[in-house]
């Protein structure tokens, strides 16, 4: 009987073992990759693959009466289960994001030292709550009213950074180690509306969302989730450089510098004033934007439109319908290192990321020795293989 027993304990110590050396190894990539994650209609929180994660974003709480909260109680329910799940995974970090397009309230949450004290003491009342290990400032933008929110020019930017700097104080006194992060745009005018020195004091690191770099309203198609730093006098004889060209003095007026849109461009305008490339996480998109009414030169890039076709498309619809599909033809621009797809027939352009670009992203990431790499949002990409994430993750790895 002895024996058996004996035997039996080392079974289970060494199945136990192997289970806790495979979920311990899980997640030890050379770099961050970061997903921000709004809950599926049918979620499954066990089928994420959060094996091939550093961070989970649940996105998003609001500033609600100057407190951080869930709109609905569902949410709540659905973070629970998701950091129960995560438990399997001793590496991976689930944070709340705050906040995202259209959120309004952190102006008036920064606004004063009382408005602060009381938003951090909600937030971190939030994280004890539901035992999380962090979270995401994503006010779009201080200074800068995004979608209508409300904005204080004259006293946003010393107000940002005093509401970090409280968050960093009292998440510290937790005995939970807490990972804080913000979200920042992807253009130059945002950066003067921050001191992002004296953020990033505070800050792990500035996720850098280094898409939408053009808009579903823009005349001109355009990439916009663009990799290579394209020059103006690649494009000047495009109709997207005339369009520049005519507006050159309007956005120099308003503190706009000159020229395309990138990842190279935003993150070397970073470091160039001082931001420590271990804080610098660039952004992917799991997402596409599509133009109708493209003209038919230079397979509608840089081209006129009539607006937008389907204002933005999942990575999972964007792979089922369109990539390589239903006469649409994947291009590939050199310069930008970015993808396109064009239909001549129905005129429609779509800009987006694929599994060569987010490759190209990760890749920069570990050899500039950035933060990372994050993306919008993991439920847009494809349940097939070689999806999005897959990509990322094998170059992270490789």
């Amino acid at each position: 009987m002895n024996k058996i027993i004996a035997f039996v304990f080392i079974v289970t110590a060494f199945f136990s073992c192997n289970q806790k050396q495979n979920t311990s190894t899980i997640n030890d990539s050379p770099v961050n990759i970061m997903a921000y994650y709004v809950p599926e209609r049918d979620y499954h929180p066990e089928q994420l693959p959060l094996n091939k994660l550093t961070h989970i974003i649940f996105s998003f709480s609001k500033v609600i009466e100057g407190e951080m909260q869930f709109r609905n109680e569902e949410s709540g329910k659905k973070l629970q289960l998701l950091v129960e799940q995560s438990e399997r995974y001793p590496n991976l970090k689930v944070m709340i994001a705050c906040g995202g397009w259209g959120a309004d309230g952190f102006s008036d949450a920064a606004l004063t030292q009382e408005s602060r004290a009381k938003f951090v003491k909600s937030a971190v009342a939030f994280i004890e709550k539901y035992q999380l290990d962090g979270m995401d400032v994503d006010w779009e933008y201080p200074g800068i009213s995004g979608a209508g929110t409300k904005a204080r020019p004259d006293v946003d930017k010393q107000n940002f950074t005093a509401l970090m700097k409280l968050l960093r104080e009292e998440l510290d006194k937790l005995d939970r180690p807490q990972t804080l992060t913000f979200a920042s745009a992807g253009w130059e005018r945002y950066y003067t509306n921050v001191e992002m020195l004296e953020v990033l004091k505070y800050a792990d690191f500035m996720n850098v969302m280094t898409y939408d770099q053009v808009g579903a309203n823009n005349p001109v198609t355009a990439h916009h989730t663009a990799f290579g730093n394209v020059e103006y006098k690649d494009i000047a004889a495009t109709p997207l450089g005339k369009m520049l060209e005519a507006r050159k003095e309007r956005y120099e007026s308003r503190g706009i510098k000159f020229g395309p849109r990138s990842v190279e461009r935003i993150i070397d305008y970073c470091i160039s004033n001082g931001a420590d490339p271990k804080q610098l996480v660039v952004g992917a998109a799991f997402y596409g934007r599509a133009w109708k009414g493209v003209e038919p030169e230079n397979n509608g890039l840089y081209q006129p439109n009539k607006g937008s076709y389907i204002g933005w498309s999942a990575y999972h619809q964007i792979r089922e319908k369109y990539e390589n599909k239903n006469g649409f033809t994947r291009y590939w621009d050199e310069l930008a290192k970015a993808p396109y797809l064009f239909n001549p027939t129905d005129s429609i352009f779509i800009s987006f990321d694929d599994t060569m670009s987010v490759k190209i992203k990760t890749r920069y990431s570990m050899d500039k020795n950035l933060g990372g790499i994050m993306f919008w949002e993991l439920s847009n990409d494809t349940k097939e293989e070689n999806s999005l994430l897959d990509a990322i993750f094998e170059e992270a790895t490789r």
